[in-house]
């Protein structure tokens, strides 16, 4: 008992917390047991994935080196919301390659990268439609992304949906409204050179 309670202090995750485990995204501590494997006494956290019915079982000395973190901070979610509002930076490479960074940038952990994937993969209702891949991985990222920020602002899942795509929308029509003026100031240039 005097050893889980030194692991917990150390490593800092008790039961009912909330954990991100970077392939799988947020789920919760439910708690610390002790099980004898190959003969071995490990002691392991025992972790409620809810949304995904899944339940794990991680040995408490290796939560930091499988990337296991506590959630981010207010700081993160509004700085991983800001990464929103930036411009989607969309690489000129092979779907395919960009599909490996993207896949490997939701399994970081790290919500800003994550959220980085969800800007650059996000399409407004005017913009094209995207191919079934990209959606996929636009879905992926925005429910990890969407999970994390509810339970650290404390909404409901829809809730968290709900507040992404707003800041998605408003940046999305911002650069629109940004480019139509652009256009618009280049055609009464145009119209000037020519008289």
């Amino acid at each position: 008992m005097a050893a889980q309670k030194k692991t917990m202090k150390k490593i800092g995750f008790k039961p009912n917390d909330y954990v991100v485990y970077p392939a799988h995204g947020v789920g919760k501590v439910i708690r610390i047991e002790e099980q004898e494997i190959a003969g071995t006494q490990l002691e392991l956290y025992v972790i409620d994935f809810e949304k995904d019915k899944m339940t794990l079982r991680i040995p408490t000395a290796k939560s930091e080196s499988v990337g296991m973190r506590k959630l981010s901070e207010m700081a993160d979610v509004e700085q991983a919301l800001k990464t929103l509002k930036g411009r989607a930076r969309v690489k000129r490479t092979m779907w395919s390659r960009r599909a490996q960074e993207y896949e490997a940038k939701i399994n970081s952990g790290s919500l800003v990268l994550i959220a980085e994937v969800v800007r650059d993969l996000f399409r407004s209702d005017r913009q094209p439609e995207q191919s079934y891949s990209e959606r996929q991985l636009y879905e992926a990222a925005l429910d990890r992304m969407a999970r994390e920020v509810a339970v650290v602002k404390e909404l409901s899942d829809a809730d968290g949906v709900a507040e992404i795509e707003a800041v998605l929308e408003e940046s999305s029509q911002k650069a629109e409204k940004l480019a139509a003026e652009k256009e618009a100031a280049k055609a009464a240039d145009d119209e000037e050179a020519a008289a």
